[in-house]
């Protein structure tokens, strides 16, 4: 299969690679020196889609790039910056399916659990009515459902699209994992404001075969939640991690700490949700990570 990825050099991306490689993968790089240097000289990079007229060359397109949404405060440049990385870059792929005359058969694109707000400790599958049930000035969900609009375009009678309502992805050499365990391993880790939010988490290995999942499986489209059956309080996953870890776990983060630091950006970290992945597994697809106890476990023997 020839596909065309963004967000190939990226935590998750660089990982999907090492998964696809039985296929011609094509990877979109603002530095493609660099890309090249990171992913290795099997995979052909591209600096711009300008060199495309249409994608009829790619039998599916997978778009993981974005500007990371928690690394700064959400000032309005950055806001900017979050929002245009992911729609600019997503409405550029769908006009580029819709002038093509044999356009790829599957359109795979990023989202995030953020699209569902806060809710507490309401189950939440891929039915869960957002449009009744969401605060639509929150920032988390402006910025995927637009980005979900955008990818929908490009579904026609040829091209199907999927959607990933990504939780929280965890890998022990990058993503939120890598930015919490040094404070863990010293000791000081803990959980955040009163630990009582849901963590919708998914292992890396899981989010990687999930897409490849997917890929291969013709009858998926829509949205999906990419995070594992058995989401859990924010002070379960800061508990687990501490003994995976063999740490203690006597120090907590007060919200307003994270609020006088991070701002309006602490509302990713001091909210939650409790998504399940019922159309992912109602589909066939296998969790290898379905407890944190295991996930966490695995990560940290790595």
């Amino acid at each position: 299969m020839k596909i065309l990825l963004t967000g190939g050099t990226g935590f998750i991306g660089s990982a999907l690679i090492s998964a696809l490689n039985e296929h011609e993968v094509t990877v979109l790089s603002r530095n493609p020196a660099k890309a090249s240097q990171t992913l290795g000289g099997s995979i052909n990079v591209v600096a711009s889609l300008d060199q495309f007229d249409n994608l009829d060359d790619f039998d599916a397109v997978i778009n993981l790039a974005g500007e990371p949404i928690i690394n700064k405060r959400w000032s309005p440049q950055q806001k900017d910056r979050i929002c245009h990385s992911r729609w600019t870059l997503t409405q550029q792929l769908v006009d580029k399916i819709h002038a093509s005359s044999q356009p790829p058969h599957t359109f795979i694109s990023g989202s995030a659990v953020g699209i569902y707000g806060d809710q507490k400790d309401t189950v939440i599958d891929e039915s869960f009515a957002i449009s009744e049930h969401v605060n639509h000035d929150d920032f988390a969900h402006h910025v995927c459902q637009r980005w979900e609009d955008i990818a929908h375009e490009a579904e026609n009678e040829q091209t199907r699209v999927c959607l990933l309502r990504t939780g929280i992805v965890l890998g022990k050499h990058g993503g939120a994992l890598a930015k919490m365990l040094p404070p863990y391993q010293l000791g000081l880790g803990g959980p955040i404001g009163n630990g009582s939010q849901y963590t919708p988490w998914i292992h890396l290995q899981d989010m990687v075969d999930a897409i490849v999942f997917l890929l291969e499986t013709p009858a998926a489209k829509g949205a999906f939640n990419l995070t594992a059956p058995e989401p859990v309080t924010n002070k379960v996953f800061s508990q687990t991690l501490a003994k995976s870890l063999h740490r203690p776990h006597i120090f907590f983060t007060p919200a307003f700490v994270l609020k006088l630091a991070l701002g309006e950006a602490a509302s990713l970290l001091l909210e939650g949700q409790r998504a399940i992945p019922n159309k992912l597994e109602a589909l066939g697809y296998n969790f290898r990570y379905r407890t944190i106890d295991v996930a966490l476990g695995d990560i940290a023997s790595a």
